[in-house]
């Protein structure tokens, strides 16, 4: 969850490398490979076809839709130095300090995100978070409403944003989850088998939703959101447990990178038309500006990043005197991309 602008940067990076990152450049879902059909055609992305065209791979993240992190978290992640394995990195401490937040970097902190777990015929589906409407003063009444429960088994619990709590526990530390955005959108129980290894915190968590869910059933805001056709908070998920980082610069992104992160909402809401527009979007507001510095003979870097894999594209070796020619030739009557989109996206 990972916003588009306003990132906190290192100036001391400024001169480095200028990467752009693109999460949620496309997913295993069925409304996005039908999508993915509608951008076979080179033209239909034009700016990213012709970067295709002159780039090539030069990293790949490679992984699989059950990871505990997502692509572009694991890229980020690395950016950042961070030296956790996938679970385990402090993901819940990095949103603090975004929201304002210094919290003791002594202990562990979770990021514990209010949320509507959507009962369906054969399971649960973890809704976005950011797509409830939920304002600061409904937050606050259902962390309030909620503390109890936490605080009675030694939890501390802040305040960071309407959708954005943090939480920590003497016995945190240790404790691998799978991040928000890999669980939005999908069932839930896939994330909360039988901890693997046995965590002490990891049964009582479960029990501490199945109370906040019985809770939060009959609370009076809930009701009144129902009354007025929103969907209710019913759960909650924690992700992002670590120690915050010795270093503040652990916790700032490299001003060389950029994250777009227009493709975020639409895709995991499955809005394929939207999710197409952001694309348009980009590849007619971002990408030329990817093109112009590889045009300048800047050193450049585009990461696509899908559900499974992440891939690092940067500048191909300059042709021979040969190559050109026959490109030229082949140029003559327009562009010839031999990339598509479609099947680059695909791949993710």
């Amino acid at each position: 969850m990972l916003p588009a602008s306003g990132l906190p940067s290192d100036p001391v990076a400024a001169k480095a490398t200028s990467h752009w990152v693109i999460p949620f450049a496309s997913s295993l879902s069925e409304p996005c490979q039908h999508a993915l059909t509608k951008l076979k055609a080179p033209a239909t992305l034009p700016c990213l076809s012709t970067l295709l065209d002159r780039m090539q791979a030069v990293a790949r993240l490679a992984g699989d839709e059950y990871a505990l992190a997502m692509p572009h978290e694991r890229l980020l992640a690395g950016e950042l130095r961070w030296t956790e394995p996938d679970g385990l990195q402090p993901w819940g401490a990095w949103w603090a300090a975004r929201d304002g937040l210094a919290l003791p970097a002594d202990r562990c902190w979770a990021l514990l995100s209010p949320g509507h777990w959507l009962m369906g015929r054969d399971h649960l589906t973890l809704l976005d978070p950011t797509g409830l409407g939920l304002s600061d003063d409904e937050s606050c009444a259902l962390l309030e409403a909620l503390r109890p429960f936490f605080e009675e088994d030694g939890w501390t619990l802040r305040w960071g944003a309407a959708t954005r709590w943090y939480a920590s526990h003497p016995e945190l530390d240790g404790l691998s989850t799978a991040s928000l955005e890999r669980v939005i959108g999908r069932n839930p129980d896939l994330w909360l088998a039988e901890d693997p290894d046995g965590h002490p915190l990891a049964r009582k968590l479960r029990r501490l939703q199945a109370e906040a869910q019985m809770l939060l059933y009959n609370h009076p805001l809930n009701e009144r959101r129902s009354e007025a056709g929103l969907a209710t908070v019913n759960s909650f998920w924690v992700s992002g447990c670590g120690r915050p980082p010795a270093s503040p610069a652990s916790l700032t992104l490299p001003a060389h990178l950029r994250v777009i992160d227009e493709l975020r909402t639409p895709l995991l809401a499955d809005d394929m038309p939207l999710w197409l527009e952001a694309w348009q979007h980009i590849d007619t507001h971002v990408l030329p500006e990817v093109l112009s510095a590889l045009d300048a003979g800047q050193a450049v870097k585009l990461t696509l990043c899908g559900e499974r894999h992440a891939v690092t594209f940067g500048p191909s070796p300059k042709p021979g005197l040969a190559t050109r020619l026959m490109t030229r030739l082949r140029h003559m009557g327009g562009p010839v991309h031999r990339h598509s989109p479609a099947v680059c996206l695909g791949e993710l």
